[in-house]
């Protein structure tokens, strides 16, 4: 099997599923490269060496040799891209093709109404709904976007970002944490709105006023930086904080293996949530956002983690102090949480379902997963939701 993907440019949420795809494939795979990485992510330090990576091609630097590998591959899988052109020429080929896609309408599904925007979406997806064409949904509030407009029918699928995969023993993961009587919490990610770093301080405030031990690790920068760095002072925090500023992938791995809880914060506009794998993988007990596009698909409540409802910031600290108060018997969720990663939500695994999966499509077969990866991605609508729990302890949405 000849197998391309296409997308804007490679980054370290990507590189652990191209690499096990390399592996299994060789140069039958690659990944195609359609514009340069935007000078803020490299800030972040998203930058990568496309050098360094056998398997990268860049449209804007072989253009005919990139276009021939997209018409000629047995499969193509696109991601997030510009060139529409490029997917719409593969589509009406009738060759074996997936998509992959966080929210159409993350902002609200009011938008789904627009005449103008429904006609572009029709072109986009709705045109090619009877097609040798799947989607791939990067977000468990994905499949919810397309159902509304009526694109690809029985044809929507788990899926996300695999980011790095760390492997340890139990004992190991224990020994790594930060054993000084304070109970060690990380947050990473820019300081922006839709994040609400702000959450954390308050947190702080409240947890100092009921007496808990604690340490914040804050991982990141953005417009809100300075006035959260002057509020934990303001309010005799300073100590209880760690800002480390923009830090490297590797880096924040490093800071989340040593802490004990990962709290997650963003809103709805938040896609997927890649921290999150990141946290799961470092042992951290999970607290998140529901509306995170991650959370559903990796979160099983009370299992392997936490959620709480539709950025509820009472909520959030309610479990949070949950967590302070019966620690020992609620700190395996990190154990369990590492075993989700190792196990399901990994570059290895969904590679291999990937493969499978496409196998079975180009002999007009659509054999979804049993979990996880490629398994069917159910209809989730995205407001206005509540979380219980189900018999497995997986969280139902109503």
């Amino acid at each position: 099997m000849t197998f391309t993907f296409v997308s804007n440019y490679i980054n370290h949420h990507q590189i652990p599923l191209c690499e096990s795809l390399y592996r299994r494939l060789g140069d039958a795979f690659t990944f195609i490269q359609t514009m340069p990485m935007e000078e803020e992510r490299v800030t972040m330090g998203w930058s990568v060496d496309i050098e360094t990576l056998p398997y990268v091609e860049c449209l804007y630097r072989k253009e005919y040799d990139c276009l021939k590998k997209i018409a000629e591959s047995d499969v193509v899988l696109f991601g997030w891209t510009e060139r529409e052109d490029l997917v719409r020429a593969r589509l009406d080929s009738g060759r074996t093709t997936l998509r992959v896609s966080e929210r159409l309408y993350r902002e609200g599904q009011w938008k789904a109404v627009s005449p103008r925007g429904l006609l572009a979406k029709y072109h986009e997806h709705i045109k090619y709904r009877r097609q040798n064409v799947c989607m791939l949904c990067a977000g468990a509030y994905a499949a919810s976007d397309f159902h509304l407009i009526g694109a690809y029918p029985d044809k929507m699928f788990c899926w996300g970002y695999f980011t790095e995969l760390r492997t340890y023993t139990e004992e190991q993961l224990e020994a790594m944490k930060i054993q000084d009587g304070l109970l060690h919490i990380v947050w990473a990610g820019r300081f922006i709105p839709l994040k609400h770093p702000e959450y954390v301080v308050r947190l702080a405030e409240s947890l100092k006023k009921k007496g808990y031990g604690y340490h914040i690790h804050m991982l990141g920068d953005g417009e809100l930086a300075p006035l959260l760095r002057q509020q934990a002072a303001d309010l005799g925090l300073s100590e209880a904080f760690t800002f480390y500023g923009y830090a490297a992938p590797e880096k924040v791995r490093d800071v989340m293996e040593k802490c004990h809880i990962h709290l997650f914060t963003s809103n709805y506009l938040e896609g997927w949530g890649a921290v999150v794998n990141e946290g799961m993988n470092s042992g951290c007990v999970e607290v998140v956002n529901v509306q995170v596009g991650a959370a559903p698909y990796l979160i099983r409540h009370g299992e392997n983690g936490l959620l709480y409802s539709n950025d509820s910031y009472d909520q959030m600290e309610k479990l949070m102090e949950e967590l302070f108060l019966h620690w020992e018997e609620k700190k395996q969720m990190g154990q369990a949480a590492y075993e989700t990663i190792r196990d399901m939500w990994n570059g290895e695994h969904a590679a291999e379902e990937l493969l499978r999966f496409a196998g079975e499509l180009q002999k007009g077969r659509i054999v979804p997963a049993q979990e996880g990866p490629l398994s069917k991605a159910p209809v989730i609508r995205p407001h206005g939701h509540k979380h219980s729990l189900c018999a497995k302890g997986s969280v139902e949405m109503r």
